[in-house]
């Protein structure tokens, strides 16, 4: 025993394994019978611990990976997507008029538009206002609620337009300018349900942006309200609208039963994906043209 038992310490193998091998085949075996009998224990141990150390860390990785998800998965979702979101540029007094019925200016029109576009995770909102609109509600430009102009100016959310007055009269600068020309610097969204014909006619760049990127909206009571459509049912959905890249799909409606055979052109109710958002002509205005 001692003999075969130093001949297989010296092959590197373990007393142990010795015992188990002799308790298998006795302790008349060969030396060859022995070793052929250790070799293979040898090899099943180290699948064995090869499969044991992959399985440890399989379970290491899982777990850290669990525990990564674990941390904060809805935070990091809600940040990425406040990172796409554009900035907010707001006509208050387009809105404060339209929550007034136009015969009031309503500052608590502007906190419902304001608060609509925070809680759906826009950091960057600002509402230009004329100063004075700060002075004292007067007959003939009654104001209501303006502590919330005071309020929301704290807040850096509401910016006042330059107004001065000379030798008694006020001179007032144009904030439709300043509307415009913040939404289009900072790549964002103007609020209003006004056209800006005279800005969109001065550069072709901001009659582009104006077509592009004016979100109009209604007042139900107190309740804002924008379109879910803003660019018309051809265009984007409010959300893709309202983001720098949009990550909702686009198209939910029923595909045409036609397809590429459809003949209503850009008339066709249904939806196109070999159109992209290019509309396309009948056949029979394929046919006109090709007549011409």
């Amino acid at each position: 025993y001692q003999t075969k038992l130093e001949f297989a310490l010296k092959l590197g193998y373990s007393e142990e394994q010795v015992q188990l091998v002799l308790n298998k085949l006795g302790t008349d075996a060969l030396i060859n019978d022995i070793l052929g009998e250790l070799v293979k224990l040898g090899n099943k141990t180290e699948t064995d611990q090869t499969v044991t150390n992959a399985n440890t860390s399989v379970i290491r990785e899982t777990s850290s990976i669990e525990s990564q998800r674990s941390e904060s998965p809805l935070q990091e979702d809600v940040t990425e997507d406040g990172d796409n979101l554009r900035p907010i540029v707001i006509d208050g007094s387009n809105v404060a008029m339209s929550h007034g019925n136009k015969e009031v200016f309503s500052c608590r029109g502007i906190k419902l538009a304001v608060d609509w576009f925070l809680e759906r995770g826009h950091k960057d909102v600002t509402v230009f206002v004329p100063a004075w609109r700060k002075e004292q509600s007067r007959p003939d430009a009654l104001i209501t609620d303006q502590e919330i102009l005071r309020k929301l100016e704290k807040e850096k959310i509401l910016v006042f337009t330059p107004s001065r007055r000379v030798q008694g009269r006020r001179v007032v600068c144009y904030d439709d300018r300043f509307i415009v020309k913040l939404a289009f610097e900072s790549d964002g969204i103007i609020v209003s349900n006004d056209n800006y014909r005279d800005l969109a006619n001065e550069k072709p760049e901001w009659k582009k942006f104006i077509d592009e990127r004016l979100l109009m909206y209604s007042f139900v009571n107190d309740k804002f309200m924008p379109p879910d459509d803003p660019l018309g049912r051809h265009g984007p959905s409010l959300d893709n609208f309202l983001r720098k890249k949009p990550i909702v799909p686009e198209h939910k409606k029923q595909p045409c039963p036609y397809g590429k055979k459809c003949t209503y052109g850009h008339k066709c109710k249904y939806y196109h994906p070999e159109r992209g958002n290019q509309p396309q002509r009948s056949v029979a205005d394929e046919l006109r043209a090709m007549s011409r």
